[in-house]
């Protein structure tokens, strides 16, 4: 399966099973024999499939070196980063080189902020190993690191050269690391895909994994050709996230998944619009019946006011005002903008 992305300098993103072996010759089609490849990623991913990897990239004639970090999004640090550029440095990469992305939504997010802004922009090659970076953040070109006050504070887009899915990584993930990429699989189905919501309903998604990855890729590929730097539809991709990344920052960004987080943030907000009257009666409950299907939470034992008051810094902000997206119905989000002051009393029973 493959799909272009048709954004300012177009890439393409290619599924298929055992893919990983083809790295080499993937990426030969896009840059000279003899550039520097550094695959960046964690110390769980880089033992399975790192030298694979690497193999690959040398017999396709680059000069491959590598760098792993700690796993965990408690390495999501400008410091991780910082010590990818000393590496950069050190091997002597310019921009006619590129950086590899082997790895979950952490991995990705820092290797592509260290592509965008080493030298002021190298090229860079995502090869996502979980659910959750191969249907959501592998794609799109959103790249950075966290703060200690918030997700995702520092970053720049800079979409990927390449994006290679390879369905046969996801046999060695954990249930929970599984289940965690069910959360962003679901937002899709609530955003823009109701078809993909009711089939994971009445079937299991393994059942027609590749399916399912293609159609959430599809969707995101859609909404980020209409709009490449998030000012306007593209928003609707963070559905559940304002809460979510709230609980994530309130756990200390361990213990809580993003995509269990991202969950229990959909229920809250599609609950909060059908009191007031914005979201279908019975929406959230919906949701809530696929997320305990795949095993994920659907409450939190934060009170509300500890909810609100964590979104303070929430990128999706204009001035005083919050723009909180909603579902008029599964398949149907929208983007629907109140005064932060106001968030308490919409999100409280």
């Amino acid at each position: 399966m493959e799909l272009t992305v048709q954004t300012a300098k177009p890439y393409r993103i290619l599924l298929e099973r055992g893919l990983l072996a083809h790295t080499g010759e993937k990426c030969a089609e896009l840059f000279p024999c003899g550039s520097r490849a550094m695959v960046i990623s964690d110390s769980n991913v880089f033992p399975l499939y790192g030298e694979q990897v690497m193999d690959s990239l040398k017999q396709a004639g680059f000069l491959t070196t590598s760098c792993v970090f700690p796993a965990g999004e408690q390495s999501k640090l400008l410091s991780t980063v910082e010590s990818f550029y000393r590496g950069l440095a050190e091997e002597g990469f310019t921009r006619s080189d590129f950086i590899v992305a082997l790895g979950g939504g952490v991995t990705g997010d820092m290797a592509g902020f260290a592509a965008a802004t080493f030298l002021r922009g190298i090229d860079f090659v995502q090869i996502p190993t979980t659910l959750l970076a191969q249907v959501d953040s592998s794609v799109g070109g959103k790249t950075g690191v966290d703060l200690p006050f918030g997700k995702n504070l520092v970053g720049a887009f800079h979409q990927p050269r390449l994006v290679l899915i390879d369905p046969d990584t996801l046999s060695t993930l954990p249930d929970t690391y599984f289940a965690d990429g069910m959360g962003e699989v679901i937002k899709y189905g609530c955003i823009c895909r109701k078809e993909l919501f009711d089939s994971l309903l009445e079937r299991d998604v393994k059942e027609h994994l590749e399916d399912v990855i293609f159609q959430c890729v599809d969707c995101k590929r859609e909404v980020v050709e209409e709009d490449t730097l998030d000012k306007g539809r593209r928003m609707i991709l963070n559905f559940g996230h304002t809460l979510g990344h709230a609980l994530e920052k309130l756990h200390g960004f361990s213990g809580l998944s993003h995509g269990e987080a991202v969950g229990i943030g959909m229920v809250l907000i599609a609950r909060a619009g059908e009191r007031a009257g914005l979201t279908a009666a019975g929406t959230s409950g919906k949701i809530v019946a696929l997320l305990k299907k795949y095993g994920l939470p659907v409450a939190s034992d934060w009170s509300m006011e500890e909810i609100a008051e964590a979104t303070a810094l929430d990128k999706k902000s204009a001035g005083k005002d919050l723009r909180l997206i909603l579902l008029r119905e599964i398949g149907d989000a929208f983007i629907y903008t109140m005064p932060h002051k106001n968030l308490i009393s919409f999100l409280k029973p």
